[in-house]
């Protein structure tokens, strides 16, 4: 913008110069030249009545070269050539004179056939001249002529230099004018902008998260009214922020609470179920059916405390890594093991990967993965565990464990949304029929990712199953993979490979 003002005021400056002196040139010329016509008309026309009083008519060659003599001698100006014509006799007062050279024929009968003075611009070699005509009349007012006509031819080059040195300087006037201009220009521009740069930044500030930030309003121009309306906006802003989070944190403290209280209650209602499930068999079929329905619903409702206190234990930033070397191969088998997932689930783990990691919640990132893939997934069910270098080339080495099933896949839209709290994308992908651990709570995803972000981790998912690219430990996955129908989901955990003695900051 700055350029922008610069560049207008440098135009609008030379337009209003060259415009100026274009102006002033024109009045300039106008005024010389009718001024020194003016000058020749009148002095012409004196010298002439001052010497034709005593000219006799008809002249002879003598007499009318005298007569021109005397004429051009009381012209005021030197440079003056005088020619008389009569009928067929002309006299010049310059010998060097060619009379015909500078008079043209349209004059000459201007003046034969007028009654006053003519007068006319002409170029002669290149220089400019002025030709005055103008007949002599007898003094008794008859009305006629006398057959006498008179020129007279001024030099203008004088005033063809005037007016070019009027026009030079002109033309050298315009230099410091846009050189002013382009002056006041920066200053302008420096005025203006100053407020708009300011606001400019404090919109960025505002941008990056900075609800402070505001800017100085002075002043009653349109400048001022905008910051102040950013102002104002940015107060509503603030207060806007200022509610959500209060209500944010409510609403966190209120899952916590909740999920606290629930705790005691269903502690007691799942002995209960216990104990009705291990004597559903003695009972009658449908109590027997309705002891196994509350069993498993207060299960999956003490699932769903469970993940509710997590997450509130995650935005409470109350979450810590219990960290230690372990053998990742390993605690993948044993979470399998523990759920019995064993034999439902296909493993290709490299031997030997071992990094700094928080077991307990690898094992909880696993579960919710493997159970995910069983549950809305088809078989088989793979997990592979390997290693793989960092995209960024800084040579740093990443575990990477690949849960992937052969089901319908995600949706289109839902890889986005996939681990966000609540979100369900079971409009595609079918529940498994094997998996009677019901439905989800939607938070499976979300803590999975939770945990691989507090390793300094994170979780992609992805279409078609194609671990060609991959290291399964074994050298034989991309193989394999290579001739295994696509379709289906892949959930791939990335944590950076640290060991002990590293920084596990």
């Amino acid at each position: 913008m700055r350029v922008r003002l610069v560049v207008a005021f440098v135009v609008v400056a030379l337009i209003s110069a060259v415009t100026a002196t274009a102006l002033a040139y024109r009045d300039a010329r106008t005024a010389v030249l009718q001024r020194t016509q003016q000058a020749a008309v009148h002095d012409l026309r004196d010298q002439v009545t001052a010497v034709a009083a005593d000219f006799e008519i008809p002249p002879d060659q003598r007499s009318l070269s005298r007569f021109t003599a005397q004429v051009a001698d009381g012209l005021v100006s030197d440079s003056r050539v005088v020619v008389a014509r009569y009928q067929d006799l002309v006299a010049v007062s310059d010998s060097r004179t060619d009379p015909d050279a500078r008079i043209s024929p349209e004059l000459r009968t201007a003046v034969h056939i007028g009654e006053e003075a003519r007068f006319q611009r002409v170029m002669w070699r290149g220089e400019p001249y002025l030709v005055v005509g103008m007949p002599v009349r007898y003094a008794d007012g008859d009305r006629e002529t006398s057959g006498l006509e008179v020129y007279a031819l001024t030099d203008l080059r004088a005033e063809r230099d005037d007016i070019a040195a009027l026009l030079d300087s002109a033309r050298e006037g315009t230099v410091p004018v846009v050189v002013l201009a382009a002056a006041l220009a920066l200053l302008a521009a420096g005025t203006v902008l100053r407020p708009v740069r300011k606001l400019g930044r404090a919109t960025r500030e505002l941008a990056a998260g900075d609800l402070g930030s505001r800017v100085a309003a002075t002043g009653h121009d349109e400048l001022a009214e905008l910051a102040r309306t950013f102002n104002e906006t940015a107060d509503a802003l603030q207060a806007s922020d200022a509610e959500l989070r209060e209500q944010e944190a409510k609403a966190r403290r209120f899952v916590a609470d909740v999920s606290h209280e629930l705790r005691t209650p269903l502690s007691a209602m799942t002995m209960v179920a216990t104990v009705l499930e291990e004597d559903a068999d003695q009972l009658p079929p449908d109590a027997a059916h309705a002891a196994r329905t509350v069993g498993a619903e207060t299960a999956r409702l003490a699932r769903l405390v469970d993940d509710l206190m997590e997450i509130s234990r995650f935005d409470a930033k109350a979450v810590r890594l219990n960290a230690a070397e372990t053998d990742l191969a390993d605690t993948v088998r044993a979470s399998l093991a523990l759920r019995g997932w064993t034999d439902r689930v296909e493993t290709r783990l490299a031997e030997g990967v071992r990094a700094v990691v928080d077991r307990r919640r690898i094992d909880v990132i696993v579960a919710n993965l493997v159970g995910n893939a069983l549950r809305h997934g088809a078989p088989p069910v793979t997990v592979t565990l390997g290693t793989a270098p960092a995209a960024d080339g800084s040579g740093t080495e990443w575990v990477t464990l690949a849960v992937a099933d052969h089901g319908p896949g995600l949706p289109p839209g839902a890889r986005e949304r996939v681990f966000d709290r609540f979100y369900k994308a079971d409009a595609a992908r079918t529940r498994g029929a094997a998996d009677d651990s019901g439905q989800g709570s939607g938070l499976g995803t979300a803590i999975a990712l939770e945990n691989a972000r507090l390793h300094g981790g994170t979780i992609e998912v992805a279409d078609p199953t194609d671990l060609a690219d991959g290291n399964d430990g074994d050298g034989k996955g991309g193989e394999r993979a290579a001739h295994e129908p696509r379709g289906g989901a892949v959930f791939t955990l990335r944590l950076p490979l640290r060991r002990t003695g590293e920084d596990t900051e």
